[in-house]
């Protein structure tokens, strides 16, 4: 299979992460290969994070802390890719370099808490930055605002699906000559007592507390928060700068369910046609595929439908590739989860090193696929070419995303 030959060719150059495990992109996946665990008393909460240790005191005040993580995410993303000062730095035209920040829900915390300010003290004590605080692309426009980019910049909006698709919507725009750089990502800061209670009445949420993809035992999912951020160039103003390339992103796939507002299609027969699309979009076939970063969410609907997916995509290669589940580790990170699990692909594909899926212990004999249980494992090629990952992202609404990414030599 080929993917069209006239597309640029999209690099990673930078990675940032808050989860968790702590902050940084290497903190992310070398404490999940490790086997260490971000969640306590049934929540994923970025319990490292200090505002004041990486934000100015404006910044700290000023904006919600899905938009902190955001900021923070793509300071580290941004210093690796080489662009200090932001776009003058990188020698880039400000109105060639584009932001596409996704979340699922945006500033929740600060719309609960101004609504409590004004049933008990009025309406006049609500906060002025209430809305510029809460309204979703504020993680967008205070990355651009710092850093200088003057190109396209939005919010990007598909539940648990979001960060994947802002990813899949900056590789298109620099493929097609909309930008020469972007920097794209999710964040999500959604642990509150509203959300919280929606998800638990649903019967979404993890009654025991623990994150087990693809194990009998998952009861649901554990609500995480936190952020990734990449730095996508083109390859050719990549070079001209001096970037070190990291990853490549060579195809992308998204479909919709139209099945159900939250239960995923039980066949997995759209999620399927997502990966389908992805592959045929990175000229790849299953045999070339060497790791896939599952949406895995820990939900007995979720789990059993992607199998079926990935089963039906990839054929009689499903069984030979290696599966594991980020939010195994970190819980789920909503509109951030799909970002935040590509930075993982990348330093995967980086490291050589498979991460795995934590808490899988006992096996459903209705799911059958390698899911990597108990320890890390290196991570092994097809056929000699540069290593070839999937990351699924599968959301509430229907929404389905597959990218794909390729090693670097």
């Amino acid at each position: 299979m080929t993917a069209p030959a006239d597309r640029r060719k999209v690099l990673v150059t930078g990675i940032g992460a808050v989860t968790p495990l702590g902050i940084g992109a290497d903190t992310l996946h070398g404490r999940w290969a490790a086997g260490d665990v971000g969640i306590a008393d049934g929540f994923g909460r970025s319990s490292d994070f200090e505002p004041g240790e990486h934000l100015s005191i404006k910044e700290a005040r000023r904006l919600d802390r899905f938009s902190q993580f955001a900021l923070v995410a793509a300071g580290e993303a941004l210093a690796q890719a080489g662009w200090i000062g932001g776009v003058p730095g990188a020698g880039y035209d400000p109105y060639r370099v584009a932001c596409v920040l996704a979340t699922g829900i945006g500033g929740q915390s600060t719309i609960e808490s101004q609504l409590e300010v004004m049933r008990e003290r009025g309406a006049r004590q609500v906060s002025p930055l209430g809305i510029p605080q809460c309204m979703p692309n504020a993680a967008a426009a205070a990355i651009t605002m710092k850093h200088g980019i003057r190109g396209q910049s939005f919010q990007v909006g598909s539940a648990c699906a979001s960060g994947a698709h802002g990813i899949g919507i900056a590789l298109r725009m620099i493929q097609h000559g909309e930008a020469d750089a972007v920097v794209c990502g999710g964040t999500e800061a959604t642990i509150t007592e509203f959300a919280t209670a929606s998800f638990r009445n649903m019967q979404a949420l993890s009654e025991s507390g623990v994150s087990r993809p693809f194990d009998l035992r998952r009861d649901g999912f554990v609500m995480g928060e936190g952020a990734g951020v990449l730095v996508l160039e083109a390859d050719d103003a990549a070079r001209e700068h001096g970037a070190t390339p990291l990853a490549e992103i060579v195809g992308y796939g998204s479909t919709t369910d139209a099945h159900h507002l939250t239960a995923p299609d039980p066949s997995g027969t759209p999620a399927s046609r997502a990966i389908e699309l992805c592959l045929a979009d990175a000229g790849a076939a299953p045999s070339e595929v060497d790791y896939v970063n599952a949406h895995g969410t820990s939900t007995q609907l979720n789990d059993a439908a992607e199998t079926a997916a990935m089963k039906s995509a990839l054929g009689d290669e499903a069984t030979r590739i290696p599966v594991s589940s980020t939010k195994s580790a970190i819980g789920h990170l909503l509109g951030a989860a799909g970002a935040v699990e590509a930075v993982a692909t990348v330093r995967t594909l980086l490291t050589g090193v498979i991460a795995p899926t934590l808490g899988y212990e006992v096996p459903d004999p209705e799911l059958d696929l390698d899911y990597v249980p108990g320890e890390s494992r290196p991570l092994v090629t097809a056929n000699g070419h540069p290593p070839l990952a999937l990351s699924n992202s599968f959301a509430f609404g229907g929404h389905n995303v597959t990218l794909a990414i390729r090693g670097v030599g």
